[in-house]
């Protein structure tokens, strides 16, 4: 009882310090077309934001005094962007000094001076789970933020109240990093296989219940024996203890269709209803068993083949994912991607034949569900946050520009006063256009990082 009262107002504080220093705004934005995502498009309409939340949406509104008025004819108004997988704004991401590190977490190094919170912003994104990465079987914990560019304390930019999740890993990242770490010569850390992936999943979570069933051992003895001794407490079992509890949402870095089915059958079997897999390129050929879980995917729309364990994907597998039933969501997984992810959705539609809405959601509604923030972002509803951003053409138009993004009212970009000073600018006479040539054919990111150690040489 100690314990949890103590988390219990250790949890009210941090939400009241929260609550108190974020910054809300109003604005009317009058006669555009808006893509509200689950109500459907409403032509010629009117959304008036009033101190962070949507209070109004119609046509022919009027705004109080003193709030700003928006003219939106011919521009196309949507939810802020979601983005499911980011490591945006961290300095840190892997804690890889073990295969489980359940008690670190992204809140600890949150930067709020991130250039890419910015241009996130300028690409429509309004929200990103920032995530440890894939070095270990059950990673560190993430942070669910909102892109409040500007704010200097990192609590600002926490999406307060948004549920805790948590990185697991599955196939080549643990077991390159972790099990050949000491070589095969028996002094290696596990897991060295797949199979000692699941090994380190049932130990961990076996390990967790055997702490739960002790501190319940404790809190049942105490009331007749003031003096029972009180079990060590252990903040990684303790996260995983939440897990089975089922106050941790679980996101999980996978490619094949073979782990994907061995991860389910692990969380079933410890009372585990709640997962997102990551990636998933592999998730087409187990769509129905994902369905039948009740599992998210979070997935690239085309990237694949950028090592052997992901060889068999395919662009249509969000598609197949969406017709089974699947909540999908098409993430960045990296700075530049972030904020394209609109583009990333109209390259779902273009293979898998979606919907304008059924794409438009997989980068709203969807990460939303994913996340456990679907009551407050995701769609344009009254009583969400006003979370929104303006393009001059439809979204999933190739042409398509985000012009404003605001986050809780508030406008964070308008392409009008953006700045020289935030944008990336490359001398087109240096010779770093030869390298942007050679290594155009490859994955931005080792093209990204090409480039720059070009510059720091």
């Amino acid at each position: 009882m100690f314990r949890k009262t103590i988390t219990a107002l250790a949890l009210l504080f941090a939400l009241s310090y929260s609550a108190m220093a974020q910054e809300t705004g109003s604005v009317l934005i009058r006669n555009a077309t808006v893509l509200t995502i689950t109500n459907g498009t409403l032509e010629n309409s009117d959304v008036l934001v009033l101190n962070g939340k949507i209070s109004r949406i119609g046509t022919s509104l009027s705004a109080p005094d003193g709030v700003e008025t928006i003219d939106a004819t011919g521009r196309f108004l949507m939810p802020g962007i979601i983005d499911a997988h980011s490591h945006i704004a961290l300095s840190s991401i892997n804690e890889s000094s073990s295969p489980v590190t359940a008690e670190v977490t992204m809140e600890d190094v949150v930067n709020p001076y991130d250039l890419s919170i910015y241009r996130a912003l300028a690409g429509g994104v309004t929200t990103s789970h920032i995530m440890h990465g894939s070095a270990n079987v059950i990673g560190g914990q993430n942070e669910t933020i909102k892109h409040r560019w500007g704010v200097t304390n990192p609590d600002g930019l926490r999406f307060e109240g948004a549920p805790r999740t948590i990185k697991f890993a599955l196939g080549e990242n643990p077991t390159r990093v972790h099990g050949k770490r000491g070589g095969r010569s028996g002094n290696a850390i596990r897991p060295v296989t797949r199979m000692g992936v699941e090994a380190v999943l049932r130990d961990a979570f076996s390990d967790a219940r055997r702490y739960m069933d002790a501190w319940d051992r404790y809190e049942t003895e105490r009331t007749r024996n003031p003096r029972a001794t009180r079990p060590e407490y252990n903040e990684r079992s303790e996260v995983i203890a939440d897990i089975i509890r089922g106050q941790i949402l679980v996101h999980c870095h996978s490619y094949r269709a073979d782990e994907i089915l061995m991860l389910m059958r692990v969380l079933k079997d410890f009372g585990v209803d709640s997962i997102t897999f990551q990636h998933a390129n592999e998730a087409f050929k187990v769509a129905p068993e994902l369905a039948e879980f009740g599992a998210y995917a979070s997935v690239f729309s085309d990237w694949w083949s950028y090592k052997f364990e992901v060889y068999y994907s395919t662009a249509y597998n969000a598609a197949i994912l969406t017709r089974n039933g699947v909540v999908t969501s098409i993430n960045s997984d990296s700075r530049e991607l972030n904020r394209h992810l609109y583009h990333e959705a109209a390259k779902s539609q273009r293979y898998g034949g979606l919907t304008d809405t059924e794409a438009l959601s997989m980068i709203t509604i969807n990460p939303a569900l994913q996340l456990g923030i679907n009551d407050r972002v995701g769609s344009i509803e009254v009583g969400k946050d006003g979370d929104l951003t303006i393009f001059d053409g439809h979204p999933l138009s190739v042409y398509a520009v985000p012009q404003m993004t605001f986050v809780d009212g508030v406008k964070y970009f308008d392409r009008d006063e953006d700045r020289d000073d935030v944008r990336l600018r490359v001398n087109p006479s240096s010779e770093i256009d030869s390298y942007v040539e050679q290594v155009s054919g490859l994955h931005s990111v080792h093209g990204i990082r090409k480039i720059e150690e070009r510059r720091n040489r």
